[in-house]
């Protein structure tokens, strides 16, 4: 089985030691191709940097997360479209809004997101986002632009139904991560996953964070890391009633369509 992560913050200070080892980790678990995620002006910098090193394994996004709007500037649109330009850069984002912990002021979430969904149209690219309690100004944002960009994730996807459903009605594709391994709050999605068409389906570890809480046996640390894609692929699969190797060849198929990355087969 071939996996795609596509979204794993391989630029954490966490990996700076034994990146090599994760990534060869990843292949042995079959995890062929990572999406770096870019989540401020400095990491999606590093992101870019780290797949320039590993061509046609690694790839990367470039954006500002919602929790850093509050630090974006005119030379920070200038970069972060400088890299969205790169060949290497398959997404523009982390972008979004985060209403649950409002570590910046919501008016200007709205226009850091509006401010990244402009410069996806401009240059064609998809959009990968995220969204927590913030779901209603979302859509509202989203609906205005979404005739104007090719493409886009709801990143992590651990909402309701209901926001699954309007997700879906937007043509958006969904990543599920580890999330849906957690008993406390995340096996709700289990119930969720078989209505997610499998052509808008992708899964991602969002490494190092959203350790898998099910794995056997533990591992020593809480850092997650792409190895254990395919413990969520084996998850997602059981939840939706498929083979493990069905879910990954389909959610392989359509991340390769999504970021347009070559086959590595």
């Amino acid at each position: 089985m071939q996996l795609i992560d596509i979204g794993a913050n391989l630029s954490h200070e966490s990996f700076r030691h034994d990146l090599d080892a994760v990534i060869e980790r990843a292949r042995e678990a079959g995890v062929i191709q990572i999406v770096v995620t870019g989540a401020s002006e400095e990491e999606s910098e590093a992101a870019w940097q780290i797949a320039l090193q590993r061509p046609g394994v690694l790839f990367a996004t470039a954006g500002v997360h919602p929790h850093l709007a509050r630090a974006w500037r005119g030379s920070t649109a200038r970069r972060i479209r400088a890299l969205a330009e790169k060949p290497q850069v398959v997404a523009l984002g982390e972008t979004g809004l985060d209403f649950n912990r409002d570590f910046s002021p919501r008016p200007q979430q709205c226009d850091v997101f509006e401010a990244q969904l402009s410069i996806a149209a401009d240059l064609g690219l998809p959009v990968f986002m995220h969204e927590r309690d913030a779901h209603a100004r979302f859509v509202e944002i989203l609906k205005h632009w979404r005739d104007q960009i090719s493409r886009g994730v709801i990143h992590c996807f651990t909402g309701s139904v209901e926001e699954l459903d309007g997700y879906l009605d937007l043509d958006l594709h969904v990543g599920i991560t580890g999330w849906i391994c957690d008993e406390r709050r995340g096996h709700h999605l289990r119930d969720l996953v078989s209505r997610i068409p499998l052509e808008r389906l992708m899964l991602e570890t969002d490494s190092p964070y959203l350790l898998p809480r099910d794995l056997k046996p533990r591992p020593r640390t809480r850092r997650n890391e792409p190895m254990y894609l395919r413990h969520i692929l084996e998850t997602v699969a059981d939840s939706a009633g498929l083979s493990a190797a069905a879910l990954a060849s389909a959610t392989t198929e359509t991340a390769r369509r999504f970021f347009d990355l070559p086959d590595m087969t």
